[in-house]
């Protein structure tokens, strides 16, 4: 609904009808955030006082608010959307605290045990769908979807315990990079190798041109961020902080975050969480990069909360009946397989027993990704659809008892 119809008349005098009769999607919107957002209060508020994570709670709202309980409920369509943002503000907050001689030191784990670890967990991933009956392009798929960790849930981990800026929440933040650039090209490779693993011929040329399109994208995002951006985005900030409106650099802050988020997934087909965290960075170059990132915690912690709740709007909570072990054994992958795999990954690269521990619990969880790539697997009928109802909730499982396992591992450090 456009009001500008209306101007110059003053807001008083608008016809109420105009506003009675706005567009359904408008409020949708409004409906998501405020009953989101109310029920996450509610539930995390009660997990806070049973002395539980405060995301237990907001995962338990996603579940009531969502479309498989009775009741109230939320636009599963605009709730992962409100829950990207979460994702971005999150990864531009670190990039903020994070440099690009941080990054490079992490190198020689991060990339490594990353590349490592998802090709040990995707073979579980294989072996499982093997003892399913699925055929090997499922088994590929399920064992991605399986391999990779949530951006929002690793990051909470990590500030929750004051280890984003200490060497292992480096080494983590470093390895979840490397994730989300596999991440990327899973998702461009996968639908030109579907035929193949559908038993059909390979275009070998457009493969090699799809991928090749994809690397040279991210290269020259990378590139112009570190030489355009490094310069411009600390001068920006630096005029609106001599304007003296704190406003103004709230808005800022936040269009920087959301605008290269999403500039460099429209160009340049880089992820939002990737593009906000190369952002970031170039920010943290400038002196007013705290700010910033004061600037923009409300916001964070907000669209973090709506996160778990559109996870928890996801789970079908049918699956635990018609599936359970099949389930079971999803979950064991996650929690276990996937940590102890990080862990072994780590302490054979020659790192100590506590970071490797640090690193595997963090990595004990799957999430939005996941939900990506699963459904993407749907549509190129390469897994059957009882897998995106596994993998969803083996995410919301996990997530839930991802702090659990962090505790754990304290005790053996």
């Amino acid at each position: 609904m456009k009001l500008s119809r209306y101007l110059p008349l003053p807001l008083s005098a608008l016809p109420l009808a105009a506003f009675a009769a706005g567009d359904a999607h408008d409020e949708a919107l409004i409906e998501t955030l405020a009953i989101g957002l109310g029920f996450a209060f509610v539930g995390g508020f009660i997990a806070f006082r049973l002395g539980l994570p405060p995301l237990i709670g907001y995962l338990v709202a996603g579940v009531a608010v969502g479309p498989f309980t009775p009741g109230l409920i939320v636009d599963s369509t605009i709730a992962p959307q409100l829950a990207e943002i979460g994702v971005i503000l999150l990864m531009f907050g670190v990039g903020l605290h994070f440099s690009i001689r941080d990054l490079m030191r992490v190198r020689r784990i991060a990339v490594p045990g990353a590349i490592a670890q998802i090709a040990l967990a995707t073979a579980m991933g294989i072996g499982l769908a093997e003892f399913w009956g699925w055929t090997l392009g499922g088994g590929i798929v399920l064992g991605l979807a399986l391999s990779v960790a949530s951006t929002v849930v690793l990051l909470k981990a990590l500030e929750a315990r004051g280890m984003l800026q200490s060497e292992d929440g480096q080494i983590a933040i470093g390895w979840l990079i490397v994730e989300d650039l596999v991440r990327v090209l899973a998702l461009v490779l996968l639908p030109a190798l579907a035929g193949p693993l559908r038993g059909e011929a390979l275009d070998l040329n457009a493969l090699l041109r799809s991928l090749g399109m994809t690397l040279a994208m991210i290269a020259l995002f990378v590139v112009l961020m570190l030489v355009v951006g490094k310069r411009v985005f600390p001068w920006l900030l630096a005029r609106v902080e001599k304007s003296g409106s704190a406003e103004l650099f709230t808005l800022a802050a936040v269009t920087l975050s959301l605008g290269v988020a999403f500039i460099s997934a429209e160009l340049f087909g880089v992820s939002f969480a990737l593009g906000a965290f190369f952002a970031g960075i170039v920010v943290n170059e400038s002196d007013h990069s705290h700010r910033a990132a004061d600037e923009l915690r409300p916001f964070q912690d907000a669209f973090a909360a709506l996160f778990f709740v559109s996870v928890g709007m996801l789970f079908d909570p049918m699956i635990v009946l018609t599936a359970p072990l099949s389930l079971l054994a999803v979950v064991v992958v996650i929690v276990i397989g996937k940590s102890v795999a990080a862990y072994a990954i780590v302490r054979l690269l020659g790192w100590p027993n506590g970071t490797a521990l640090n690193v595997s619990a963090a990595l004990a969880q799957i999430g939005e990704f996941s939900f990506i790539l699963i459904g993407l697997g749907l549509t190129l009928e390469l897994v059957p659809k009882q897998a995106q109802g596994l993998v969803v909730a083996g995410a919301l499982i996990s997530i839930a008892v991802n702090p659990l396992v962090l505790r754990f591992t304290t005790r053996f450090r």
